[in-house]
C-alpha cells in the first residue's frame, strides 16, 4: 500500500520520454523501447564503427548498441544518464547489451570506460562510461576498472568541433597507469556515445602503450 501511495505522488516515469510508466524491470516504456535502432554489429566482422576506426588503432571487435538519432527516445535517454543523476540508465544498457555480447568478443580481461576529468566527476556524481562498463562486466562476468587510464587535462566541450579539431582537442588529455599489471590483455574500451571516434582514438594510443594488449571497443550508441 505504501509504495503504491508512493507511486501514485511520485509517479516513475518512463527515463526517456517522461510520460509513460516503463516495462517492469526497466528504465523505458514500451513504446520508447521498440523506438530504439539496435545495430547488429556484433553480428559481423566489419561494420561502420570499425570502418570509422581503420588505419587508425588496430582493434579486435569495435561495436555500438544503437544508431543515434536527434531528438529520439534514446538521445533523451542518454541525457538522462548523463546530467539527470541516472547512473541505473547506464548500469541497464550495459547488461542488456552484455547479453547480446556473450560469445562474440571471447574472452574479456577488462573493461576500461573512457575517464571523465576528475573535476567533471566530481560535479557529475559519477562517470556514465563507468555505469554502461560495469552493466557490460556482470554479463561479461570480467571486471570494469577506473584508476588504469586517467585523464589530466580538463578538455573544452567536443560538441561543434570538427574530427581534427576534436582529435587536437584530447590527444595529449589522457594518461595510463599500472602498464604491467595490463600486459597481455584483452581490453574492452567503453564509451556512450561515438560520434567521431577522436576521444576513442586518444584513449587507445595511450592503451596501445601496453606490451601485447588486445583492444575492442564499444559503445552505447554511434552518430552518425
Amino acid at each position: 500500500m505504501f509504495n503504491a501511495l508512493l507511486d501514485l505522488i511520485y509517479p516513475h516515469l518512463c527515463s526517456a520520454c517522461a510520460e509513460r510508466k516503463p516495462i517492469q524491470n526497466s528504465c523505458m516504456c514500451l513504446e520508447c523501447y521498440h523506438s530504439l535502432a539496435p545495430t547488429s554489429y556484433h553480428e559481423t566482422e566489419e561494420n561502420a564503427l570499425t570502418d570509422l576506426f581503420f588505419g587508425r588503432i588496430r582493434l579486435v571487435k569495435a561495436l555500438a548498441y544503437f544508431n543515434f538519432s536527434k531528438g529520439s527516445a534514446l538521445q533523451h535517454l542518454i541525457h538522462k544518464l548523463k546530467y539527470g543523476n541516472s547512473p541505473e540508465i547506464g548500469v541497464e544498457l550495459g547488461r542488456d547489451y552484455g547479453e547480446l555480447l556473450k560469445g562474440v568478443l571471447g574472452a574479456v580481461d577488462c573493461i576500461i570506460p573512457v575517464p571523465l576529468h576528475p573535476k567533471k566527476q566530481r560535479t557529475r556524481g559519477y562517470n556514465q562510461a563507468t555505469m554502461f562498463g560495469q552493466g557490460l562486466a556482470e554479463r561479461l562476468n570480467t571486471k570494469c576498472l577506473e584508476g588504469f587510464l586517467i585523464r589530466t587535462v580538463h578538455t573544452q566541450t567536443q560538441t561543434q568541433k570538427s574530427r581534427v579539431n576534436r582529435f587536437a582537442n584530447v590527444s595529449k588529455a589522457f594518461k595510463i597507469k599500472n602498464v604491467n599489471v595490463l600486459k597481455g590483455k584483452h581490453i574492452l574500451l567503453v564509451d556512450d556515445v561515438i560520434t567521431t571516434g577522436a576521444t576513442i582514438e586518444a584513449c587507445a594510443l595511450q592503451l596501445e602503450k601496453i606490451p601485447d594488449i588486445r583492444l575492442s571497443v564499444a559503445c552505447i550508441a554511434l552518430a552518425g
